[in-house]
């Protein structure tokens, strides 16, 4: 017999909550699988531009090098140009610098960052 693998995006959560869960795993890297889930989460599905956008710097900017939170931001940087079609230029820049940083060493920056940044490109018509 054959199974299914279901997977489905993770909801937004109550801004408080999102908050919280981001603010422990900047603190503490143990607390990055369940920060994961809220931040694509929250690029997929909150419909606060702003909150969305300043919460993918956060983590992109703080996050410490090698975690798999970095590549996760500039991935959700892209969720939030596709959403939302625009990006402050400091996320602008952020995307473009995580990508070029998982590009010269992905065991610093995974590459989701280069996708994000693709998807940046592409929606907000950088190319």
């Amino acid at each position: 017999m054959h199974s299914h693998l279901n997977f489905e995006n993770p909801p937004a959560l109550p801004h408080a909550v999102v908050v919280e869960t981001l603010e422990r795993a900047l603190r503490d890297r143990s607390a990055e699988g369940e920060a994961a889930g809220v931040l694509v989460g929250t690029a997929l599905n909150d419909d606060d531009a702003n909150f969305v956008e300043f919460w993918c710097v956060q983590v992109g900017t703080q996050a410490v090098p090698g975690s798999p939170l970095l590549g996760l931001a500039g991935l959700c940087l892209g969720h939030t140009a596709r959403r939302f079609g625009r990006l402050s230029d400091e996320a602008l820049a952020l995307a473009e610098s995580l990508a070029a940083r998982a590009e010269a060493e992905p065991t610093d920056v995974d590459g989701r960052a280069v996708d994000g940044y693709d998807d940046v490109r592409s929606f907000l018509h950088l190319w």
